[in-house]
């Protein structure tokens, strides 16, 4: 298990699971109630993946990827309420979750110098954020090995349905069968070629397990916050996590 964190600085919360178990949503809205910066790791991987595409780099050519990985001009946006992504000085936030990259982005993520590179990168956002309010960094190997000395550290896991619903309405704004048929390969497959380099399935040693499969949005945002305020009660401000308390019990009523 690894050491407590020694330096001083803001609360570091990192956010691991699944493809569709609610990573990005959930971190960002927590990310939003600390006012702290959010860093989303899989975007790194996405813009290479994007990147290549755009100049048809095979991504088989492992070295060609990893080099232009070591190259490319990327800046990533952390401010959770619009975490913009530049490459060479260009907004490619959305053309990021094309289909062609989501299909496509397991080839770099699986490519171990790419890994290295993009970790290298992500760990120099989170050490400057920290350094400042903190930041919640969420995606593969966040609670591993980008960050294994965060505060607070989240194996955030669904079951299958509930993510192949969540996924499908988000890329094809519905969760009927056949949108959830159309996103499966999305999921599944990734995170089957994602596990051959990565665990994001079983928490390790000081990682906390949060199953949102059954929970709203609003649950799962206050489920980890709740981890914060006991890591870091003073971080957090006052009244959130006892409002969405309320807020739960208000619904439990009316039902």
């Amino acid at each position: 298990m690894p050491a407590p964190r020694t330096t001083a600085g803001g609360v570091v919360v990192a956010v691991d699971g699944p493809s569709g178990s609610g990573k990005s949503s959930v971190s960002r809205a927590v990310a939003q109630r600390l006012g702290v910066a959010y860093l989303d790791t899989g975007a790194t991987y996405r813009a290479v993946c994007w990147w290549c595409l755009e100049h048809d780099v095979d991504l088989s050519d492992r070295v060609a990827v990893a080099e232009a990985a070591r190259q490319l001009d990327l800046e990533l946006g952390t401010d959770p309420t619009k975490p913009l992504v530049r490459i060479e000085g260009r907004v490619v936030t959305d053309a990021l979750r094309e289909s062609r990259v989501s299909s496509a982005v397991s080839a770099v993520a699986t490519n171990l110098d790419v890994r290295a590179e993009l970790r290298r990168r992500q760990r120099a956002v989170v050490d400057l954020a920290r350094r400042d309010r903190g930041v919640v960094a969420e995606g593969r190997d966040t609670t591993t090995v980008v960050v294994p000395d965060a505060d607070v550290r989240v194996l955030l896991v669904a079951d299958e349905d509930a993510r192949l619903r969540r996924r499908a309405r988000d890329v094809h704004g519905s969760d009927d069968a056949a949108a959830r048929e159309r996103t499966r390969d999305e999921v599944v497959r990734r995170d089957r070629d994602d596990a051959t380099v990565s665990e994001f399935s079983v928490a390790a040693d000081g990682v906390v397990t949060v199953d949102s499969s059954a929970m709203t949005l609003e649950e799962t945002v206050q489920a980890v916050l709740s981890l914060v305020e006991a890591a870091a009660p003073h971080l957090v401000p006052a009244g959130e996590v006892a409002e969405g308390v309320a807020e739960r019990a208000a619904r439990a009523g009316a039902r």
